[in-house]
Parts: C-alpha cells; sequence; structure tokens
C-alpha cells in the first residue's frame, strides 16, 4: 500500500485556534483539509483567509462526526491514502505528528490511535470516564484495540474507512471517534497506538460539540453498536 497522507481537521467555531493548527501542520508537509462545520461568521473569515488549505463547507452544523466523515470522502477523492484526524482547537500536542506517520507507513493498513498522557492535573471523574469508555471498547474488541478511543488524534488508512462509511451510518456527533474504531476493528483493521501528549489539561472547553452533537450519541456505550 502506497503512504499519501494529509491532515483532516474538522472545525467549529475555533478561529482564535485553527490558524495555529493549520500552520504547524503545513510546516511539517502535510496537506490539510478543513471542515467548516457551520462555523460562526468570525471563523468563517479566518477560515477563508487561511493559505494553503483545501476548505470544504458544511452549511449547517452537523456534529463532529459528520465532520470527520466528510473530510474523510474528500481526502480519498482527492487521492490521499490516508488522513491524520486533528482537532480545530489546538488540544493536540504536533509534535507528535511525526510519530503517527513514521508508524503508519510501517503498518499503513493499520489505523494508528493516540494515547494521551495525562498529569496529576486531570479531573479524577473525567479520567474514569474514559477508563468506563475504554473498558466497554476493550470488550467489543476483545482486547485488539489499541490506544484511546475517545481521542480525536488518529491516522487512518482511507480505502477501508471510506468503505465502511460508505455501507453503514456512524455516529455525527462526539462518539463517531469511539463507534468508528470499534467497527475497524470489527472489519479486521488492527488498531495501533501513539502514546502522546496533550497540550491542554483534561477539562471540558468553553466552546465544546457536545452542545451540537446529537443526543442520541452515547460515549460510553461502546456496547450498543452491534446492529
Amino acid at each position: 500500500m502506497s503512504f499519501q497522507p494529509c491532515a483532516v481537521v474538522p472545525c467549529y467555531n475555533h478561529g482564535a485556534a485553527v490558524g495555529g493548527v493549520v500552520a504547524r501542520l503545513r510546516a511539517q508537509g502535510l496537506p490539510v483539509i478543513v471542515v467548516d462545520d457551520g462555523s460562526d461568521a468570525d471563523t468563517a473569515r479566518v477560515l477563508d483567509a487561511l493559505p494553503g488549505i483545501h476548505l470544504s463547507r458544511l452549511e449547517e452544523n452537523q456534529g463532529k462526526g459528520a465532520a470527520v466523515v466528510h473530510g474523510l470522502r474528500e481526502a480519498a477523492r482527492l487521492g490521499y491514502t490516508h488522513a491524520l484526524q486533528v482537532d480545530a482547537d489546538g488540544q493536540h500536542d504536533l509534535d507528535d505528528v511525526p510519530r503517527f506517520l513514521e508508524r503508519g507507513r510501517a503498518a499503513p493498513e493499520a489505523v494508528i490511535c493516540g494515547e494521551p498522557i495525562y498529569d496529576a492535573s486531570a479531573p479524577k471523574a473525567r479520567l474514569y470516564g474514559r477508563r468506563i469508555t475504554r473498558f466497554w471498547v476493550w470488550i467489543e474488541t476483545r482486547g485488539r484495540a489499541r490506544g484511546d478511543a475517545m481521542c480525536g488524534f488518529r491516522l487512518y488508512p482511507l480505502a477501508p474507512t471510506v468503505a465502511l462509511l460508505e455501507r453503514m451510518r456512524v455516529a455525527s456527533g462526539m462518539s463517531f471517534d469511539i463507534e468508528i474504531l470499534v467497527r475497524l476493528d470489527w472489519q479486521g483493521l488492527a488498531i495501533e497506538s501513539v502514546p502522546r501528549r496533550s497540550s491542554r489539561r483534561l477539562t471540558r472547553p468553553t466552546t465544546s460539540r457536545t452542545s451540537s452533537a446529537r443526543r442520541t450519541d452515547t460515549p460510553t456505550a461502546a456496547h450498543s453498536m452491534r446492529s
């Protein structure tokens, strides 16, 4: 399998941070696809002014999962083989990008999933919530999936991922990250991990997609996806 990666950045009202994210990705040689998920006018103006990106817009806010799916399909249409999903709010440490790409080159048919490393300042309640989710993912994948299924910093092989998305509908909101990882495991893809630092503490963001995610998305209910 060849290896021609790009970055896919779903963006919803992160005008203050997305420019820095894009600049860091481009500095590392990655073509960047930004999906504007119905952002406000201020963010739309910021995106319009960003140089060297492929900008695709959803007219209305559809949720993080829908924006990522749109970006993955666009990346495949443009001829890329792999897409590095990166959040627009700057929470991911982009010094880790070369590690994802190196692992992707070595295992081009695998999903490379980030595994955040949090320090003692991380709120215990949210850490426990992530552990519960990881437990259910472990059950659904019989221990095969590595990394943190809630982490939105990951590298997808586009051919099998887009093929899966064409066959079935997945969550359009915040639980997309969990569901797609489990379903790709069910399709036989290897799920590998890259330990990574977080550029922010594990706190609830002030501008969150949670409010725009469909309430039928249940991040801890990985065990409810069989259909």
